[in-house]
């Protein structure tokens, strides 16, 4: 198993870049003509995708590198990672990010300057989205949660990362937390964003007398479809459904975004008129969406309890926060924190990136290898503040925390803007 970059080097803007094989994963469906069709009518392709991101990613200020890492058979015969990188000329202990459904690396474009200012940063794509592989899972749900697990560590494993603050939203909230189960010497802090997944599906969600018949037949219908079918049955029209049924997102990376604000849709829609193996994956683990088959709130207080976890919730969101409270009175004697950013809704991470980003910097700042006491704020941003003083012993990370050897002379230097 090997890490693969990217051949291109960019110094400046205005330069021609060469695309390689290497610098694609080719996501084609190679199977039933009728497939085929509708992959074509979808108007999606890797290169729309890596074109896309990129001009994203070019409004970061801080330089960063992008690779695929080579997993090996973690889930489909040879499984690649693409992964940004960021500072990993820090010895700090680096911070993780999973994104959530739907996602990849470049909506993390709000947080990435600030996080990796005094750390290194690893955002990955999920294997089945974004520009990684597109394995087949299986069609159990726990199983479809161990094959996400396994693919992370594999990718840890290849990085030569010891330990690591793991960052997981939504969905990669979901991961993240099955992850410190079951590699808990791998976690030093684990942070979950708005998480997807640890409520058990109430009661009142099963009856459906006070839903309409027609209601429930087309909920019905649609079951056995994966959540995002309908941005790929539009086709080349996927990123106009996005610009008119969200137009929020638009507007939460318009202050980052403000040359072209198309760009987070055709992001949004070539990340997801791909092969969706990820999203099927994410159907097959979901009861009604809004639940999981496997709650984490059965499991979350089997994570070590060495290991602190810090929920950061959406005042607005459509997630339930009464789960992080729950896993506090569960989890006696282990540090659980939690955060409610107000104003902000499920997308936590952009609603209100400067209060994320300091609730993110404050709970990684607790393992700065120079730094023996450390204050986090333990409040909403619209209650009164209080400061509490929190001795942390010194902490360094013992392992190696940059790429392997065998990114050397591979790593693509991305412009950024001034």
């Amino acid at each position: 198993m090997t890490v693969e970059n990217e051949t291109i080097i960019c110094q400046n803007t205005s330069e021609v870049t060469a695309v390689t094989a290497m610098d694609i994963e080719d996501h084609k469906i190679k199977s039933f003509w009728l497939l085929k069709w509708l992959f074509n009518w979808t108007s999606s392709s890797s290169i729309m995708l890596r074109a896309v991101e990129k001009k994203i990613l070019a409004f970061l200020k801080t330089p960063y590198r992008g690779f695929f890492v080579d997993v090996g058979p973690a889930i489909g015969e040879a499984d690649k990672i693409w992964t940004l990188s960021l500072n990993t000329d820090s010895r700090e202990i680096p911070l993780v990010m999973l994104h959530g459904l739907g996602a990849g690396v470049a909506l993390w474009v709000l947080n990435l300057d600030a996080l990796s200012k005094d750390r290194p940063v690893y955002a990955i794509d999920i294997l089945g989205f974004g520009r990684s592989s597109r394995p087949k899972f299986s069609n159990d749900a726990l199983t479809c949660e161990k094959q996400f697990v396994k693919s992370v560590e594999e990718w840890r494993r290849e990085m030569n990362i010891s330990n690591m603050v793991l960052l997981g939203h939504s969905m990669g909230g979901f991961i993240a937390s099955s992850y410190a189960l079951t590699y808990p010497d791998r976690v030093k802090h684990l942070i979950l964003a708005d998480p997807w997944g640890f409520p058990e599906k109430p009661p009142e969600a099963l009856t459906s007398k006070q839903i309409p018949f027609w209601v429930r037949a087309i909920a019905y219908a649609l079951t056995p479809l994966n959540p995002l079918w309908a941005l790929r049955a539009a086709g080349p029209f996927g990123q106009w459904v996005i610009q008119k049924t969200r137009p929020d997102i638009m507007r939460k990376f318009a202050a980052a975004i403000n040359e072209d604000p198309n760009l987070l849709s055709q992001y949004i829609h070539q990340c997801n008129a791909q092969t969706p193996t990820g999203e099927s994956a994410f159907h097959n683990m979901m009861e009604s969406f809004g639940w999981a088959k496997n709650p984490m709130i059965r499991r979350i207080k089997d994570v070590r309890q060495e290991i602190p976890i810090t929920f950061i919730y959406g005042s607005r969101s459509w997630i339930d926060s009464s789960s992080g409270e729950k896993i506090k009175s569960q989890r006696n004697g282990s540090a659980v924190n939690i955060k409610i950013v107000s104003g902000a809704g499920h997308h936590v991470y952009a609603d209100k990136p400067d209060v994320f980003n300091r609730y993110v910097n404050e709970t990684c700042n607790l393992y700065k290898s120079r730094s023996s006491t450390q204050f986090i704020r333990e409040s909403t941003e619209s209650d009164e503040e209080h400061d509490i003083d929190l001795t942390s012993p010194t902490v360094k990370n013992s392992g190696e925390d940059t790429e392997p050897e065998s990114v050397a002379n591979l790593e693509e230097t991305l412009p950024t803007r001034k």
